[in-house]
C-alpha cells in the first residue's frame, strides 16, 4: 500500500512541476514516506532523516516531509526531534500535498495528520497517461476495524473504509489502458471490501473480482491482506471458479496458540483457522498459501510457540512473514509482561527455518511443471527475462523472443534459491 500511495504523492506534486528523481542530492523535495507497524520500521524514519542533514545544509532551499503511518502517530515528535522537516503528512491527507507544498515554499512549516470527510481518493487528480510496467497495486479499501492488541493500523490508518466500486473499476480500466496485465487489491484488511456498486448495493470482494474478470487485457488479479473472519462463502468459491484469480492467497494467523490468539484480540481459534484453509483448498486444490507470524508475544510460553509451529506443519505454506513481537505505544499488547529478547529471537529462527523447508519443499515440486508466467523485467544474464507464475514463484528464462508483459508458458527445469529457472515451451 505504501507503494501505491507513493505512486499517488507523485503524481499529485506532478501538477506543481515535480518529476521524479533516483538520487537526493538532485531533489528539491524528498518525501519518506513510512510505516508504523514495527519499531524497526519506525526509527529508521530517524536515521533516514539524519542522514540528509548535511545534504539540507548544503541545499537550503530543499524541501524535506514526512508522510505515511509514522507521520500520522509521531507527527510532533518527528518536528520536534528533526527541525529541518518542513512538511510532515498523514496517510489520510496527501492529496492536500500540492497545497501543503505551495504553503513550505514560503517558508510555513505543514502538519498534517487529520483524517478528513472527504477521502483522498476522491480529491486525488487523474493519473497521467504514461504507459506503465506489466503490474499495479490498487487500494480499494483502507483501515481496519479488528483492533488486534498488536496492531496500530486502527490509530493510523483508521476505521474501515471502501472504495466504490466503479471508481475502482474505472481506475483498473485505465491501468489496463496503460499496459497492466496483473492488478493486485490492496487493503488493511481487503477481504472485508464493502464499497458501494453501481447498483445501489454494496459489493463484496468477490463481486468486484468477477466485475473486473469483465475487464478485456486484464489478465490476472490477486489481493492481499485479509483477515480469516472474513473470507466469505462467495470469495472462498471464486478461487475455485474465477480463472483470472490467480491460485495464491495471503491469509495472517499470528499465532497457533489460543491463548495468544485471544490476547491478540484475533477473534478466530487455531481450529477454527485450519478448518477456513480445509474449506479454501477444497475450492481451489493447488492454491498456495503464505502468512503472517508473530513470535514471542507477550506472555508467550514455549508451548504456545509449539502450538505455533504445530500449526505451520499442517498447514504448510509457500512463504510467510515472521517477525519478533514489537511493542507499539498505545496498544494494548505493549502494556503486558514481555516475551525475553534472546528467546523470542531463538523461537524465529526455529520458525524462519520450518517455513523456509516448507518452501522449498513446495517450490521444489514445481519442476517438470508447466506453469504460466507473466513477464516484468530483464534478467541479469543476457537475454534473460525474470516474471512471476501463477503461484507468485520468480520465474528466470532465458529467451531473447520475451518482452515485458508477455504472459508465456514454461516448464520448469531447475529450484535455486527463492527462483525458479524454466524453458519456455
Amino acid at each position: 500500500m505504501n507503494v501505491y500511495d507513493s505512486e499517488r504523492m507523485s503524481e499529485a506534486l506532478g501538477g506543481q512541476g515535480y518529476v521524479d528523481t533516483q538520487t537526493p542530492e538532485n531533489a528539491d523535495m524528498i518525501l519518506l514516506n513510512t510505516c508504523h507497524i514495527r519499531e524497526k520500521a519506525a526509527e529508521k524514519v530517524y536515521s533516514e532523516l539524519g542522514r540528509f542533514k548535511g545534504l539540507k545544509a548544503a541545499k537550503p532551499d530543499l524541501k524535506i516531509g514526512v508522510a505515511g503511518c509514522v507521520a500520522q502517530a509521531e507527527g510532533a515528535e518527528i518536528i520536534r526531534r528533526q527541525p529541518m522537516v518542513d512538511l510532515v503528512v498523514g496517510p489520510q491527507s496527501y492529496h492536500r500535498l500540492p497545497d501543503m507544498e505551495a504553503q513550505v515554499q514560503t517558508g510555513i512549516r505543514v502538519l498534517d495528520t487529520d483524517f478528513p470527510e472527504e477521502t483522498k481518493f476522491d480529491r486525488l487528480a487523474k493519473r497521467p497517461k504514461a504507459m506503465r510496467g506489466p503490474t499495479a497495486f490498487l487500494t480499494v479499501q483502507e483501515g481496519c476495524d479488528k483492533f488486534c492488541t498488536f496492531c496500530v493500523v486502527p490509530y493510523t490508518r483508521g476505521v474501515e473504509v471502501s472504495r466504490p466500486a466503479e471508481r475502482v473499476l474505472a481506475e483498473a480500466r485505465d491501468l489496463v489502458d496503460r499496459g497492466v496485465r496483473e492488478i493486485t487489491l490492496l487493503g488493511q484488511n481487503v477481504n472485508a471490501y464493502h464499497g458501494a456498486g453501481p447498483d445501489g448495493a454494496d459489493w463484496s470482494l468477490a463481486r468486484l473480482i468477477w466485475a473486473l474478470d469483465e475487464i478485456d487485457g486484464l489478465e490476472r488479479i490477486r489481493f492481499i491482506t485479509s483477515h480469516p473472519n472474513d473470507m466469505s462463502d462467495d470469495l472462498i468459491a471464486a478461487h475455485g471458479e474465477c480463472a483470472r484469480l490467480m491460485p495464491y492467497l495471503h491469509l495472517p494467523v499470528q499465532s497457533g496458540s489460543d491463548k495468544i490468539l485471544k490476547q491478540m484480540n484475533r477473534g478466530h481459534t487455531a481450529e477454527s483457522y485450519v478448518r477456513l484453509i480445509e474449506r479454501i483448498r477444497a475450492a481451489r486444490p493447488d492454491i498456495l498459501l503464505s502468512g503472517d507470524f508473530i513470535v514471542g508475544f507477550p506472555e508467550e510460553t514455549e508451548a504456545d510457540f509449539q502450538d505455533t509451529l504445530d500449526l505451520i506443519s499442517e498447514v504448510r505454506y509457500g512463504h510467510a512473514y515472521s517477525f519478533k513481537y514489537s511493542a507499539r505505544p498505545g496498544t494494548p499488547a505493549a502494556e503486558r509482561v514481555q516475551v525475553d529478547a534472546d528467546q523470542a529471537n531463538d523461537r524465529l529462527q526455529c520458525l524462519q527455518a520450518l517455513i523456509r523447508r516448507q518452501q522449498r519443499d513446495i517450490q521444489d515440486t514445481m519442476v517438470g511443471r508447466e506453469l504460466s508466467v507473466l513477464f516484468e523485467k530483464p534478467g541479469r544474464k543476457t537475454g534473460q527475462m525474470v516474471g512471476k507464475s501463477e503461484y507468485m514463484h520468480a520465474v528466470h528464462v532465458e529467451d531473447e523472443t520475451l518482452a515485458r508483459g508477455d504472459i508465456a508458458p514454461v516448464r520448469i527445469v531447475a529450484s535455486v534459491s527463492n527462483s525458479l529457472s524454466g524453458e519456455r515451451i
